[in-house]
């Protein structure tokens, strides 16, 4: 019989170690099935709440807020493809490539979740912003990218133009903050266990299968 396994999963739709993650983490789930029923719940969490709606180069970006060279960033740019590639994403990177603001995106996911299709978006969102370089504070890319995972593309559209779920996004987002999370991916198994960073299908594999023999053991 398999245990039920609680994981808030905190991350942003900018971050391309969270969609390395999820991936990561999706692999090892499908590796313990025998082991754990999981249930992921996606929490928002925004890199760069300031962000203007018309984004700013990526590279201008990492420059402004790391420091990091021309040379530094093309170097992490490719480990980022090729830990994508891994995992059976695809990033895309271009000199044009540019960063967003997501919390529209965020309170989108939050309505997708009282759907039951948060997952499907999720994994659309990433694919739209990664590897199509669309953007995703345009609420007609937003509408867009709902339909493609399921969900009705005209009451997107009016989640995204009312404001709706708009308090609840900020209200996670303190709680998430308060219960210091400050960097993401943050991986939090059923309200105990938190794993950090967009890690490999191995190592979420372990964690899942170390936590679960403690869980039972704790039964």
């Amino acid at each position: 019989m398999t245990q039920p396994m609680k994981i808030d999963f905190v991350s942003d739709v900018s971050c391309p170690w969270c969609a390395i993650g999820l991936y990561g983490l999706e692999q090892a789930l499908e590796r313990t099935r025998e082991l754990v029923d999981a249930e992921i719940t996606f929490q928002p969490f925004e890199l760069n709440p300031h962000m203007p709606p018309e984004g700013q180069n990526t590279v201008e970006h990492v420059m402004q807020k790391y420091g990091s060279t021309p040379d530094q960033i093309a170097d992490t740019r490719e480990r980022i493809r090729e830990r994508a590639a891994d995992v059976g994403f695809t990033i895309r990177y271009s000199d044009d490539s540019r960063i967003y603001n997501t919390f529209d995106a965020h309170r989108l996911l939050h309505w997708a979740k009282l759907e039951g299709r948060q997952l499907p978006l999720e994994h659309a969102l990433f694919a739209a912003h990664f590897t199509e370089g669309r953007n995703v504070s345009d609420p007609e890319v937003l509408a867009d990218v709902a339909a493609r995972a399921g969900l009705d593309r005209a009451a997107a559209r009016e989640v995204l133009s009312s404001g709706r779920y708009g308090p609840e996004v900020r209200a996670a987002e303190q709680l998430w903050r308060e219960n210091d999370i400050h960097a993401v991916p943050a991986v939090i198994i059923n309200g105990r266990y938190l794993i950090s960073g967009g890690q490999p299908a191995e190592a979420f594999e372990q964690a899942i299968r170390k936590i679960a023999a403690m869980e039972e053991g704790a039964a």
